[in-house]
């Protein structure tokens, strides 16, 4: 992964003196306990390891181990062999310590720490001289709850009063720059917990090797680009490199890139250019014939070449340090420039662009929104890693929103993004609260956004920074005032539209930057501005101009399906609705007494409370309410299971929730893709969320364990390059099938529309609708209309409880940055009811499951009926995914499922264990 090499030309033996933290001795104190420690890690995890405590995440043990959160904790270890002679220096470099720490050496002070999120580094070269014995190295944590309780207390009162000032344990996030998510969200535990969370090491120099390189950036650009401007593509590569040192560099050094593919041939070896360095940092760049490179692109749009740069600071015949990054060529531009005239000729709304562009070319944005993988950051492991990405990728989606507050990602997660193709819209953290701005909170904000950008600007995966979340939809819902902006608004402006985007700026030539996952865009744009983007906020042209993204959700579930609830806009950054986790998870999260809707525990951990509920009820009461949304879908929508066994009930209403968020998300996301061809031109969706990171009801689309919900699998249809989809107004009868492809070139075939009633039946009498062929021609990411007619007007008399309508798209198409231009077969089915599945004239569908013997396969037919929402599940001891799942078939249909096997503890039984339903087993009581 992410290599930082420090050598010497010819042989010559290593002076510099490095030692990793993780190899050394941890011994971690508390009140009344003492347990080893490591590094990286958090208190919690080193006292479970241990045995002190039980599973944070499991049953109420979230509350029960409050104490841990509450308490100072102490990481002590010896760090023998430190060298004490005259001519070294000695640092402290840590990468990230959670979050309040006194530092100490030797029993001497160092410094206190109080950002998670910056690179801590330390000259103790005095400490370790006066050392009589191996220094111990101690960092003393405070509880963050207890810390930032006491710091709001003398912060800003109005700030202070928005977060519910000191009422609550967990208060006043917005005075820490820690995990927001640690204490607490609607999706999260209140856990705060506290340690050493990202690598650390004793770096020792001297006169032989006198810099220590601690961080590195590189900036490839295309000459002349600016930031948030799409680029000339005819204009050769700049490669910039600026290397942050510890230490002391010697007059007349240079900087040397190597660099070579991925077989390791060497493609360029060259001095930079305009080489100067101040006393820690130093500066180069070179151009780079873009002859010599291939682009890089996201997945289903190219290829992903990488290249390793080697970065080295040479003195005479000698290498001081050397730096290796994997690195890719491409460009990648958020588009917020005013709409053309060429664009309005084309049918597109007046207003601005809000679209990302990548090597010079428009791409429809699949996604969804990435929440901390787990609530300790120190056990997110490769292997995890590497699974979910997969999942991303298999299912179709090309960029990840990295939301905040979490914590901006490591390095190595960015790299399995830049090997995958995944695009990382990426977030400060600073999220839903207005921030201090004083002098010392500032100082934090730029010191942490330095860091954080100059680390990971080199991948090709970063699309985007952002200021933070829904930050300017707060502004404009209570702070703004157009002619008498209050302190929130002012500072507001200060923090992320002075202070971050100059951080991006002055760093980086190659990445775009909004203040807000909710921004109307800017009025103008001007570099050498301390405002470069003058905000837009309510300032627009007209009614018919569209400016915005949208971040929406609506709890009301009798509007889930009504199109005209769904809001307009250029690119849908969230939205959603929540759903219980399986059965499956439930089992490894609470007693098995608890396994019920309403259990306490289910109560317990449910965290969606719903907006705007009754000011004097309890949390337990808030989360009845928020529970109850999710059974009053599924009373909308559904068959009500009622069956006699308890577990079994419980199992059948978590899937109906899953299967209604499903049916609305699969909805909203195909209504947004149309958007791609409306006045609107709509380029992105991106679905809130991803993934858990722990058992309870949320908006996720995989589970805390890795098993995709019915929300992903469908996600991953619809998200299809090229679909067909039925789109239907429930009050005005109005129906209408669309074809929509994001390939860049057009794509041609047919859409067959097949009308039948739930035995499968073709549709007979004098007022129903004909089964047809359609042919249809829809250009490159766009949408067309091949069919509509009106349910209410057309077909007067139709038995609306017993109609079905199966779209069935065939289409041709030239895939993109296809060399031998190709045409490829695309296909994609969706299905039509135009009434609740509560009152459909629902059939058995006979569905029968066989395995197929020695494989993981296994053929779904329905015998009788229409099966719809057909559903395999996997029993525990086995990790995976299927090839396609909640989908439908028609009588006589059979359909090949696969099982793509990630772990599996069953010595291959697991297949005997298959289950399988449909909406159908519903109805039933056994």
């Amino acid at each position: 992964m992410q290599r930082l090499i420090s050598v010497l030309f010819a042989g010559v033996a290593l002076c510099q003196h490095t030692i990793d933290l993780s190899s050394q001795q941890w011994t971690l104190k508390g009140p009344n306990v003492t347990v080893p420690g490591s590094v990286p890690s958090q208190a919690h995890l080193d006292l479970y390891a241990a045995g002190a405590i039980g599973d944070p995440l499991y049953g109420e043990n979230d509350t029960a181990l409050l104490w841990v959160q509450r308490s100072n904790w102490t990481y002590s270890s010896t760090i023998p062999n430190l060298r004490r002679e005259n001519g070294h220096s000695t640092w402290l470099v840590f990468d990230g310590i959670d979050t309040f720490a006194s530092i100490e050496l030797c029993g001497q002070f160092v410094a206190n720490v109080d950002n998670q999120f910056r690179q801590w580094y330390f000259d103790v070269t005095d400490v370790v001289k006066s050392c009589k014995h191996d220094p111990e190295l101690s960092l003393n944590f405070g509880s963050a709850s207890k810390i930032v309780k006491e710091i709001a207390r003398h912060g800003d009162p109005l700030v202070n009063s928005v977060d519910g000032g000191d009422t609550e344990e967990f208060c006043c996030k917005e005075f820490m720059r820690k995990e927001q998510s640690d204490f607490g969200w609607d999706w999260a535990p209140k856990l705060a917990p506290a340690g050493i969370w990202q690598p650390g090491r004793v770096v020792q120099l001297n006169t032989e090797s006198p810099a220590y390189v601690r961080n590195a950036l590189i900036d490839i650009y295309r000459k002349d680009q600016m930031n948030n401007i799409p680029p000339d593509q005819s204009q050769p590569w700049v490669f910039n490199a600026s290397l942050d040192y510890l230490g002391s560099l010697p007059r007349g050094v240079s900087l040397e890139l190597t660099l070579n593919d991925a077989n390791g041939h060497e493609i360029l070896k060259k001095n930079l250019d305009d080489v100067h360095h101040s006393e820690d940092t130093i500066t180069g760049s070179v151009i780079i014939d873009p002859r010599l490179v291939e682009l890089w692109w996201p997945i289903n749009l190219g290829s992903q070449p990488l290249y390793d740069a080697s970065i080295k600071i040479v003195h005479g015949r000698s290498m001081i340090a050397e730096v290796e990054r994997r690195v890719g060529f491409r460009t990648i531009v958020m588009n917020l420039l005013p709409i053309t005239k060429e664009q309005l000729a084309a049918g597109i709304a007046p207003g601005s662009n809000f679209h990302f562009e990548v090597n010079g070319h428009e791409f429809y944005a699949k996604g969804s929104n990435l929440v901390p993988p787990d609530v300790f950051w120190p056990r997110v492991n490769e292997t995890k890693m590497r699974n979910l990405f997969e999942a991303v990728a298999v299912g179709n989606q090309n960029m990840l929103r990295v939301w905040s507050s979490g914590a901006y990602l490591p390095d190595w997660i960015y790299e399995i993004a830049d090997e995958m193709g995944i695009f990382l819209w990426s977030e400060f953290e600073f999220s839903d609260a207005e921030y201090p701005a004083n002098a010392s909170y500032l100082s934090q904000y730029k010191a942490e956004a330095s860091y954080q950008v100059r680390r990971v600007n080199h991948h090709p995966s970063l699309a985007v920074w952002v200021g933070g979340n829904e930050l300017e939809q707060i502004m404009l819902a209570y702070f703004f005032s157009a002619t008498d902006p209050g302190t929130l608004l002012l500072e507001y402006q200060h923090i992320f539209m002075e202070l971050l985007i100059g951080e991006v700026y002055a760093n980086s030539r190659s990445i775009s930057y909004m203040p807000s996952s909710t921004y109307h865009g800017f009025l103008k744009l001007n570099f050498s501005s301390v405002m470069p983007q003058v905000p837009r906020y309510l300032n627009t042209s007209g009614p018919n101009y569209i400016y915005a993204d949208t971040d929406d959700y609506n709890y009301d579930a009798s509007q889930a399906f009504e199109l005209s609830s769904y809001p307009i806009g250029r690119f849908a950054t969230e939205f959603g609705f929540h759903s219980m986790p399986s059965v499956y998870s439930w089992e490894q999260a609470v007693p098995a007494d608890q396994l019920s809707f309403f259990s306490d525990m289910v109560i317990h951990r449910n965290r969606h409370y719903p907006f705007g509920g009754p000011a004097n009820a309890t949390n337990r009461e808030l989360s009845i309410l928020g529970l109850e949304e999710m059974t009053t879908a599924v009373q909308e929508w559904y068959p009500i299971p009622n069956m006699k066994d308890s577990v079994a009930n419980f199992t059948a209403w978590c899937w109906t929730t899953q299967v209604f968020q499903a049916d609305y998300y699969t909805s909203e996301l195909a209504f947004y893709r149309r958007g791609s061809g409306m006045p609107q031109r709509n380029l992105g969706s991106l679905y809130w969320q991803l993934e858990d990171l722990w058992t309870s009801p949320t908006w996720a689309s995989i589970e805390a364990d890795g098993r995709w919900k019915v929300l992903f699998y469908r996600a991953k249809d619809i998200f299809e390059p090229v679909i067909g989809y039925p789109y239907y107004n429930t009050s005005t009868g109005d129906l209408e099938v669309w074809a929509t492809s994001d390939l860049w070139s057009p794509v041609h075939g047919t859409v067959k529309l097949s009308w039948m009633d739930w035995t499968g039946k073709p549709l007979s009498g004098s007022n129903s609708p004909v089964s047809k062929t359609v042919p249809f021609t829809v250009g490159g990411v766009n949408s067309t209309r091949v069919m509509q007619t009106n349910m209410f007007q057309d077909y007067k008399g139709l038995d609306l409880n017993n109609t079905i309508l199966r779209v069935e798209v065939n289409g041709k198409g030239v895939a993109p940055n296809d060399r031998h231009e190709k045409e490829q077969t695309y296909k994609h089915t969706s299905f039509f009811h135009p009434q609740s599945l509560q009152n459909a004239k629902l059939q058995d569908p006979g569905l029968k499951v066989s395995h197929v013997h020695g494989t993981n396969e296994f053929d779904v037919t329905a015998t009788k009926g229409v099966a719809a929402w057909v559903w395999l599940d996997y029993p525990l001891g086995v990790q995976g995914y299927f090839s396609d799942n909640g989908f439908w078939l028609t009588p006589g249909e059979t359909r090949n499922i696969h099982f793509t096997v990630k772990q599996d503890w069953t010595d291959g039984k697991w297949v005997s264990a298959v289950t399988y339903r449909s909406i159908w087993n519903n109805t039933l009581t056994e």
